[in-house]
């Protein structure tokens, strides 16, 4: 028998500015919750305002973690430190492992218009945080989108019960990455892996999860209770983001772009970083 998952808080995210001045709204990364083990920071961007995002995110480095970004709308070129250069587009999405270190910088490809999408940050395990670096990046036509009635998911990562997989390979915290359109009325039913955390973001529109009378709405994330399913239904049109993993269960030492285990870790990657040496 299905052990629904329901919820356990709710939060909202607050106003923040990161980059070189990008207006967006920090999620996980508060003071509020300040991380969901395996993740770090999830950060949603969105405005058809060219002050908001035109200065983007400058030159800057990583050590220790995974950076997930989604597009919703619009264009955002990537370069960093190893040579690597492209636009992520509408629907497309890179998962980058920044492991023993990148410098890489995000700048919007275009001058007006919409540009919103998410940012997730992923830890990696002790044993992978000096790995070498490497992306995993796909368009929209290449993430695979299994539809039900009046319901859609399009599965970044994971694995759906129907078999339908996500195009992102990730061992360390066996992750769900789906966003998920559904009309008003339907429900969504799917298995989600014992034991590992999982939050729902809610984009647009409003849902509510099986045996709650509580409801989800619009720029509102939900941390999950444990389970083994999922039973959610649309009380509007809604698109919301449902994202679960493997908690790591490790220490964590935090320093601006670095996530290690220690403090002393954290103090070297400065170090590596002030000397040249991060990449």
């Amino acid at each position: 028998m299905a052990k629904f998952r329901n919820i356990q808080q709710v939060f909202r995210g607050l106003p923040a500015s990161d980059g070189a001045g990008v207006q967006l709204t920090r999620i996980i990364g508060t003071p509020y919750i300040n991380m969901l083990d395996p993740f770090l920071l999830l950060d949603a961007f969105g405005s058809d305002q060219p002050q908001d995002y035109i200065a983007g995110f400058p030159p800057h480095p990583h050590r220790g973690f995974e950076t997930v970004t989604y597009m919703l709308a619009g264009k955002m070129r990537h370069q960093d430190s190893a040579g690597n250069n492209g636009i992520i587009e509408a629907g497309g999405v890179q998962w980058m492992t920044a492991g023993k270190g990148i410098i890489h910088s995000e700048m919007p490809e275009q001058e007006q218009g919409l540009l919103s999408g998410f940012q997730l940050w992923v830890n990696l395990p002790s044993s992978h945080k000096m790995a070498e670096p490497s992306y995993q990046e796909k368009t929209h036509n290449e993430i695979l989108i299994e539809e039900h009635q009046g319901v859609s998911i399009k599965v970044i990562a994971g694995t759906t019960q129907n078999g339908t997989q996500g195009i992102v390979n990730n061992t360390f915290v066996e992750p769900i990455y789906w966003d998920i359109h559904q009309q008003v009325g339907t429900s969504f039913t799917n298995t989600v892996t014992l034991g590992h955390n999982a939050f729902i973001y809610v984009y647009e529109g409003a849902i509510q999860l099986h045996g709650s009378e509580e409801t989800i709405t619009h720029g509102q994330l939900a941390v999950l209770t444990d389970g083994d399913s999922v039973d959610i239904t649309a009380l509007k049109d809604a698109k919301y983001l449902l994202i679960a993993g493997k908690p790591l269960n490790e220490p964590v030492a935090r320093g601006g772009p670095f996530v290690m285990n220690t403090q002393e870790e954290v103090n070297q990657a400065f170090s590596d970083y002030q000397v040249g040496k991060l990449a």
